[in-house]
């Protein structure tokens, strides 16, 4: 497949241009017109671009790209040598972030619901192009049972705040994959019980206590794996691209 026909393809299956967004979305470097071999994974870090490399791949797909909003412009230093890689080996960079968050088939939220076995609702900001989620389990658990499904998924334990009331069963819950912590607050001003996102600041703490919803901070690499992965094995049954997803390990 051609290089800009690959991205007029996933333009067309995410519509980045329906949300505005902190990073451009879509081709960001250019590479060689042909593609074959493509490689998947969370963040263009130099070591997915130099597997990519190793197995001769022809595009680089990520969530997490280049150019983001307020970031340095000069490319030197670890930016400089990413994309000296890139431009040396002749390869595609291909960067989706908030369009694959939200798509509700393929997206992060969609992948990340499915997997723990919410059922998806709507978007916790009332419209489509909501970046969290909310939705309920088939069945009530406790914070306890919940923390332990989560760890089991993404094989990694989340850091669990309990509410003042520990007990409290969960039924509802919001989500955001990433860094969506600060969506909390709407969603305990929803009456759910319970929010998950990939990241957790200071603040987050005192906010599940005092408003009474469980929280759970399970990364923002673990939570935000699946999208990606889900997007290359699209392309590989629909249009017949050889994709290999790769997981480069981040604790966070």
């Amino acid at each position: 497949m051609n290089n800009l026909q690959l991205e007029a393809v996933l333009n067309d299956k995410l519509s980045p241009q329906l949300i505005k967004d902190y990073s451009p979305n879509g081709l960001q470097i250019e590479g060689t017109s042909e593609i074959k071999k493509m490689v998947t994974g969370v963040t263009a870090s130099q070591a997915l671009i130099d597997y990519a490399v190793s197995v001769n791949a022809d595009a680089l797909l990520v969530h997490h790209g280049y150019f983001w909003k307020g970031e340095p412009e000069p490319i030197r230093g670890m930016k400089g040598k990413r994309i000296r890689t890139l431009i040396k080996n002749d390869l595609n960079l291909y960067g989706y972030h908030l369009p694959l968050d939200i798509h509700p088939e393929l997206g992060n939220n969609a992948r990340l619901a499915d997997l723990l076995g919410i059922e998806v609702i709507d978007g916790l900001e009332g419209h489509p192009q909501s970046v969290a989620m909310f939705g309920k389990l088939a069945n009530p658990m406790s914070g306890e049972a919940l923390a332990q499904k989560i760890a089991q998924v993404l094989a990694r334990e989340p850091l669990h705040i309990t509410p003042d009331q520990a007990n409290k069963m969960i039924e509802t819950v919001g989500w955001c994959t990433g860094g969506g912590q600060d969506y909390i607050e709407l969603a305990a001003s929803k009456g759910l019980d319970a929010f998950i996102s990939g990241e957790i600041s200071e603040r987050t703490t005192y906010t599940a206590r005092e408003l009474n919803i469980h929280y759970f901070a399970a990364g923002h690499h673990a939570t935000e794996r699946y999208g990606i992965k889900a997007l290359g094995e699209w392309l590989a049954s629909e249009h017949g691209l050889d994709v290999e997803f790769i997981d480069i390990d981040n604790p966070v």
